[in-house]
């Protein structure tokens, strides 16, 4: 009888061990359709511009611009979307930030209607790093004329803000940082288990998962209930593009194997940074948004009251007022910190 039971389980894991070794396989690996690029369906207020990218023939960004009212003394602010959004999330706060200088809103590679290489059509860096990340971020400042920027960033982009910050400190004047991902903590895996056929199809089911139906959007929000049909369709306009689903899986991929190490270096950024959290916030906790902030030099804190993971979609007019406090209080164009 115990030579039977374990035969059986025996059997059981090796049936197990085939399931995870095969059932990732047999997910479809053919990519999404849809456009060939972002301008077959891009809306009114869609601009694009190409920029260059190593081994590549370039990168299209799409890109929200708002003019900067009269008057208006500060640099421009580029505004940096978080994982799995674009830059319609700030579609509501444009006007705010123009009050102070020209605004710019993007869509970083390969969300939203930005470019979406898929691996072989690169002979060169991975476009996926966040090294890749800051690149396209200076390119896309070089080609929109911007000499030096306020950034403005929400989660991931919060962390690309400071990465940005730190790498070329002369071109970003400030930060503004909306629930900014610096200390939650992801596993990283070596080079060859993201190289698994299997772990590649798993990380595409992943990607149509959180690409298909935009489930962090509800998660982002404090009440979910202020979410109308626009900012569904806005949140989705990704899927109206071809390769969609393998573009955002080609990133999931990479992030596997590439740390996010910028709390360690949160003493050499200088310049002034508003951190602003969603007291309500279920996705970066407000005791990690206050820790960055108290671990900047020149860090200030702020914290809105019923307000989750996206307040400048959820709460803008409370971010538009606290940025301008904070403005106020801080030296204008040409002066120094």
């Amino acid at each position: 009888m115990l030579r039977f039971l374990l035969r059986f389980l025996l059997f059981v894991l090796a049936v197990g061990v085939m399931a995870l070794a095969v059932g990732p396989l047999l997910i479809d690996p053919t990519p999404a359709p849809g456009a060939s690029t972002g301008k077959a369906v891009a809306l009114p207020n869609s601009h694009f511009v190409e920029v260059p990218f190593p081994g590549t023939d370039g990168i299209a960004l799409h890109y929200l611009e708002q003019p900067a009212s009269a008057g208006a003394t500060w640099p421009a602010f580029v505004l940096l979307h978080g994982f799995t959004f674009n830059a319609f999330t700030w579609n509501r706060m444009l006007d705010s930030f123009a009050e102070w200088g020209r605004v710019i809103a993007y869509d970083q590679t390969p969300y939203g209607l930005s470019g979406k290489p898929l691996p072989g059509t690169w002979d060169g860096p991975n476009p996926y790093s966040k090294a890749a990340a800051r690149e396209q971020l200076f390119a896309l400042m070089d080609r929109l004329d911007v000499e030096q920027a306020v950034l403005v960033g929400n989660s991931s982009g919060g962390t690309l803000a400071l990465e940005a910050a730190l790498a070329d400190p002369q071109r970003i004047r400030a930060l503004v940082l909306l629930g900014p991902w610096v200390h939650a903590k992801r596993p990283i895996f070596p080079d060859w288990v993201a190289d698994l056929p299997q772990v590649r199809r798993l990380t595409l089911l992943l990607a149509r998962y959180l690409g298909g139906d935009s489930p962090l959007l509800d998660y982002s929000y404090a009440d979910p209930t202020r979410i109308d049909n626009e900012r569904r369709m806005l949140t989705g306009i990704h899927r109206q593009m071809a390769n969609w689903d393998a573009a955002w899986a080609a990133l999931l991929n990479h992030s596997l194997t590439d740390p996010v190490e910028i709390s360690e270096h949160l003493a050499e950024i200088t310049q002034p940074v508003l951190v602003v959290t969603g007291a309500l916030d279920q996705v970066v906790p407000l005791a990690d948004s206050e820790a960055t902030a108290a671990e900047l030099p020149n860090g200030s804190f702020v914290s809105l009251p019923g307000c989750g993971h996206v307040p400048q979609e959820e709460c803008p007019q409370q971010v538009a007022d606290a940025v301008a406090e904070w403005l106020r209080g801080l030296p204008r164009e040409g002066s120094s910190f």
